[in-house]
């Protein structure tokens, strides 16, 4: 059985905040009305611009709140982190998240995948291909040579089953039928966001599959501490528990080695500016074209547990986020695609090492990498995991 995911954050400062709907059932505030979060600093998108039908399904805006006040919302479609709101260093809410302010606007522009859960298979597989118990098996290339984040509709391109548990906790479902986008087996996911009073936003993954199959699922949340759209995350201080990283070829392919950081522009054991050494003459940086690589997060062999995998400190709001994982490895990936186009929450722009993504996961083409720990899930078999995203303030 394979291991992996969750997630954890949180905040403090008044405000008023309330649930949305989802696919199955429409959980409102007590008076039976939607109301928009309000507080000094960042505001949460309108709950009636995620009300919408796609692909024949409803979707809506899940609002989660903690007993600190933070706040968190999900949209069903993708099962998105759409907002995350957590106060910087003088108490000023903050939405650290990017995002959009309507369904809309997200299934038009699934490419970026803002806050979606990505899967079947996170990150990419060579040549859009595999082979698993003798069979080979052909996915959708739409990334150069490459198979990526799930292929031409992976899950942040579909309506999720949503259901609110309670006012700190929303569920999403997710079944994926036998050959879709290319792989086998029907796999039932779900997700589990889970708002903690510590200012910790859990997420909790678990699948089951009726057929060998691969699973690599993440959430692919875009961060930057000193607020959506506030312009470069490069003065951002990042430290990444690992000590080795997976070099790539020039389509991003992990070469199947394992590199030690020290002496590179990846070593980022001690706290370092994310744009310090962007520039360096090295060409693993040129392939990427900045930093996109998988760095490998320390722990003992065999040790599965919940394990620090990065910290990063705004330079500008003095927010601190700690990332923990049972993931194996973490996707470091700094806005280097990010074109300034799209219209972010508030009337921002995407621009460009604008955001930050820290994908846990397992090892990019894992399947096609024996010596990678396996992403393969069969039947009868419970994948599970665990990542927490938990924020401070310096």
């Amino acid at each position: 059985m394979n291991k992996a995911f969750f997630f954890s954050m949180g905040i403090a400062v008044s405000l008023l905040t309330a649930c949305g709907g989802n696919g199955t059932e429409n959980p409102e505030t007590a008076s039976g009305k939607d109301t928009t979060v309000k507080a000094a600093g960042a505001t949460l998108p309108d709950t009636a611009a995620f009300k919408d039908v796609v692909d024949g399904q409803p979707t809506a805006l899940y609002v989660l709140k903690n007993g600190t006040h933070g706040v968190a919302a999900i949209t069903n479609y993708g099962a998105r982190l759409v907002s995350m709101l957590v106060p910087d260093k003088n108490g000023v809410l903050t939405d650290v998240v990017l995002g959009y302010d309507s369904i809309g606007k997200y299934v038009h522009q699934p490419e970026t995948f803002f806050g979606a859960i990505v899967g079947r298979y996170g990150n990419r597989i060579a040549k859009g291909k595999f082979k698993l118990e003798g069979k080979e098996y052909t996915l959708f290339k739409n990334n150069g040579p490459n198979s990526l984040h799930g292929g031409k509709k992976g899950f942040g391109a579909v309506v999720w089953t949503g259901k609110q548990i309670d006012d700190h906790t929303a569920e999403f479902t997710y079944t994926s039928k036998d050959g879709e986008e290319g792989y086998p087996g029907a796999l039932t996911v779900k997700v589990t966001y889970t708002l903690k009073d510590s200012n910790a936003l859990q997420i909790s993954y678990t699948a089951t599959t009726d057929k060998a199959t691969v699973l690599n699922v993440t959430n692919h949340a875009y961060f930057n501490l000193n607020g959506q759209g506030s312009g470069t995350i490069n003065n951002h201080l990042l430290t990444l528990n690992a000590d080795l990283y997976t070099p790539v070829d020039s389509t991003l392919i992990p070469t199947g080695k394992l590199d030690s950081v020290a002496g590179t522009p990846f070593d980022f054991r001690t706290a370092t500016a994310i744009g310090s050494r962007i520039g360096a003459d090295n060409v693993q940086l040129k392939y990427g074209k900045g930093y996109d690589h998988n760095f490998v997060v320390n722990r003992a062999k065999g040790d599965h547990s919940l394990q620090p995998a990065a910290t990063v400190e705004g330079d500008q709001s003095g927010i601190v986020m700690k990332v923990l994982t049972e993931e194996p490895g973490i996707q470091f990936y700094g806005g280097n695609f990010m074109q300034g186009v799209s219209p972010l929450k508030g009337g921002k722009k995407d621009d460009y090492r604008g955001a930050f993504c820290l994908e846990t996961q397992h090892y990019p083409d894992a399947p096609n990498q024996p010596s990678f720990p396996s992403t393969e899930l069969k039947p009868g078999q419970t994948f599970q995991s665990t990542t927490v995203y938990q924020f401070s303030t310096k």
